[in-house]
């Protein structure tokens, strides 16, 4: 075992070789390299699953012996300042390796059929696998600089795959947006590393907490300084893991290819905030103000993720604020100090993003096989419907991933999403309530998503023709025509005029369509368009990319046993022993030389708890249910509850007319948060800009040139005075006497 942790440096290293050999090759050898594309994804492959076998030992060596190893070595001594890199392996690590190899494993091998037809398909490889190195050498990292070496690594790698169609205006902007907004998280981590050397002289995690810890506990030095370091470290993790107010790069993200998608928000950038705060938690704990700091940013983002999520069309940004409500709930865990229950929801629902993005992704390539699709086109809800009979083995995936999201048992979201819950009852009965009621409108807005997906039908004559045709796409739901009748008679207001805007505040106002697809079409709509293209029928993907669908549904769906009393172990003393506690110890509890954590299973409890959850996921899904199954067999319901709204109250209806509209105008412009920003920043820094030019140019530079006229009018007009002539210096010398007398006279006559 002392030899396998001896040789873990070499973990980040072993992906490198593929894309140095690719950059070589296209060097020195381009027209075979291009030729040969094909070959690359087998070494790509290859390297990282050497790594995850090399991670699942030492994963099974923390299991049965939670521990902390760490190795370092000086890259640079100068007086009293010295430089170091190693790499430490604990448990955090052991099970972050995991998932990043897993998930990783799996996307190159869907990536290898999505990406075949794409001139950029080395070049995506070779991002891929150096953006796996970075993410591996971040969690083995055994200190702050090198993790924010790795961590800058991971943001390269970011902004060039989340820009890999660079062609693409809308993907260019996507990606510096991504990289500007992680910019400012950076900068505040960089200043929180630099505050943290000063208080404590340590870069190292263990010497680092131990000495913060003691200095805290004697109330020696500043606290006020030791909380502003501390939030500086938590605002690169707010950045990375797209917490409000820096989650707006998160939907423009879906700009990059769909593999991308699905590491980015399943194990790769986005755990990578999460990974940090788990890691500093022993830091953060003992400063009780950043704690609850944590804990209601995560709330707020939980909540804002699942308002905004509520009514996107395009099914990429419809998962991408999933994800971010979803890293909401681990990082208010975090905040709460519950870090088993966070880590395992990382784990649970990395394996069901990764699984529904693929489908999306899956969905989206069927879609494209219709001649003539946009990429608006093949990844627009209302352009879909009725797919199920299409492409049944991504259906029975996605509708797994989204059964795990929704938290229904035994799934791997129901485990870890209900301990985070049970947890924030006993921290603030005020966000426990906030984070149940997300939890019924994540279920709500999947099912929504599955729904508009897969049931109904798709009104597209599949049939091949050449003539001009006008035809209209929509699903039979209330995107569709008889949903257009249904909702003029039951809501008016939304409808009222066919508007195709949603306005909220600014009645005039288009939603924001700066950073990403045209978002100008309201929520409510039949999309008409004309086309001389050929029509084909969507079908089933290949088995490569079926294939990682199939093995991240059993992760789905085993992976929560890891959580189950069935599966616990007994101590000597007959207590229940949890294989969680085991497998995600904290760094913390290792610090004090904690090995073993008993627990005793409440059996009413966990089934109070658990029906209580479920239930709220229930109504969620049914109420998403109600509004989004087909019309044919759902009208007749809607026309019964106009009919009983109708009988309530005008006003009644009135009301819920103008709350269904304002929560959808919401939801559909992102809370409005892009415009603030927009308005705020950029118009206001180009405002700002625009005065200071005219101040600089008008005042500062008037002044200037305006002493330097000055000058030359005075000197010109000395230049005549002093020319040696008395016939001149006597006219002037009379003026002067002549002047001063009238002067004189006027003053002494009383004027």
């Amino acid at each position: 075992m002392q030899y396998t942790y001896q040789y873990s440096w070499i973990i980040p290293f072993i992906p490198l070789p593929v894309p140095i050999l690719i950059g070589a090759g296209l060097l020195l050898f381009p027209t075979a390299t291009k030729d040969l594309r094909r070959m690359w994804v087998f070494p790509s492959i290859l390297f990282l699953s050497l790594v995850m076998i090399f991670s699942t030992y030492l994963a099974i060596q923390q299991t049965n012996n939670p521990s902390i190893y760490l190795s370092i070595w000086s890259w640079t001594i100068n007086n009293d300042f010295s430089l170091e890199f190693g790499y430490l392996v604990d448990p955090l690590t052991s099970i972050m390796l995991i998932l990043i190899t897993t998930v990783g494993i799996m996307v190159l091998i869907y990536s290898d059929n999505y990406m075949s037809h794409d001139q950029g398909y080395l070049r995506f490889f070779a991002y891929m696998s150096f953006f796996n190195m970075s993410m591996l050498g971040l969690v083995t990292s055994s200190n702050l600089i090198q993790i924010y070496f790795f961590w800058e690594f991971v943001g390269i790698c970011s902004y060039l795959l989340i820009g890999f169609w660079f062609t693409r205006p809308t993907a260019a902007n996507a990606c510096q947006k991504a990289f500007v907004t992680n910019r400012v998280g950076d900068f505040g981590l960089l200043l929180g590393i630099l505050g943290f050397y000063w208080i404590t002289g340590s870069l190292e995690f263990r010497d680092l907490f131990e000495i913060f810890n003691n200095l805290v506990y004697n109330n020696e030095g500043n606290f006020l300084f030791y909380t502003l370091c501390a939030f500086l470290l938590f605002a690169g993790a707010i950045a990375k893991s797209a917490q409000f107010p820096l989650h707006i790069w998160l939907p423009d993200a879906m700009e990059g290819p769909t593999p991308i998608s699905a590491l980015i928000h399943a194990a790769t950038m986005v755990a990578a905030g999460i990974f940090l705060v788990a890691r500093l938690l022993p830091l953060l704990i003992v400063l009780p103000s950043i704690m609850n700091l944590i804990a209601l940013i995560g709330i707020i983002t939980l909540l804002l993720g699942a308002t905004l999520g509520l009514a996107q069309k395009d099914i990429k940004r419809g998962l991408a604020y999933s994800t971010m409500s979803q890293l909401g709930y681990m990082m208010l865990a975090l905040g709460m100090g519950s870090y088993q229950a966070a880590l395992f929801h990382l784990i649970t629902h990395a394996y069901s993003k990764a699984l529904l993005f693929l489908g999306s992704g899956s969905i989206i390539h069927s879609m494209e096989t219709i001649v003539g699709y946009s990429p608006d086109k093949s990844q627009n809800l209302g352009l879909m419907g009725g797919l199920r009979k299409q492409v049944p083995i991504t259906k029975t995936s996605f509708l797994v991933g989204t059964l795990s999201l929704c938290g229904i048992p035994p799934l791997g979201c129901f485990w870890s999403k209900d301990e985070i819950l049970n947890d924030s009852w006993l921290y603030s009965p005020i966000l426990a309530i906030i984070a149940c009621f997300t939890a019924g409108l994540t279920a709500f807005y999947m099912f929504r998503i599955y729904l508009l997906t897969f049931e109904g039908h798709l009104n597209v004559s599949f049939q091949t023709y050449s003539v001009k045709k006008k035809s209209s796409v929509y699903s039979t739901s209330l995107w569709g025509r008889e949903g257009q009748r249904v909702l003029k008679t039951l809501f008016p207001l939304l409808t009222r005029n066919n508007d195709k805007r949603i306005p909220f505040f600014f009645k005039n106002k288009n939603p924001l369509n700066s950073n990403g697809r045209s978002m100008t079409v309201p929520f409510f709509t039949i999309t008409d368009f004309e086309t001389k293209n050929s029509f084909s029928y969507p079908h089933e993907s290949d088995n490569t990319m079926l294939f990682p669908m199939l093995v991240l549904g059993l992760f789905t769906l085993f992976i929560g046993v890891i959580g189950i009393p069935f599966f616990n172990q007994f101590n000597e003393k007959g207590m229940q022993f949890n294989i969680l506690s085991k497998v995600l110890t904290p760094s913390i509890n290792l610090l004090h030389q904690n090995k073993k954590i008993l627990m005793s299973w409440d059996w009413y409890e966990f089934l109070t708890n658990a029906i209580f959850s479920v239930s709220i996921a229930s109504c969620g899904i049914l109420i998403a249910s109600f509004l989004y199954k087909p019309v044919y067999s759902s009208l007749k319901n809607l026309y019964l509850f106009n009919s009983f709204v109708k009988s309530i109250s005008k006003k009644l209806q009135i009301l819920a007319d103008k709350t269904i509209y304002v929560i959808y105008a919401w939801s559909y412009n992102r809370g409005y948060i892009d415009f603030f920003y927009i308005t705020l920043l950029t118009q206001g820094i180009r405002f700002f800009a625009e005065v200071m030019t005219f101040f600089d140019r008008r005042i500062m530079d008037g002044i200037t040139n305006g002493l330097g006229i000055a000058g030359f009018l005075v000197g010109e007009s000395m230049k005549y005075v002093g020319g040696g002539r008395i016939s001149s210096y006597l006219l002037v010398y009379v003026s002067s006497i002549l002047i001063f007398l009238l002067i004189y006279f006027v003053r002494s006559i009383g004027f």
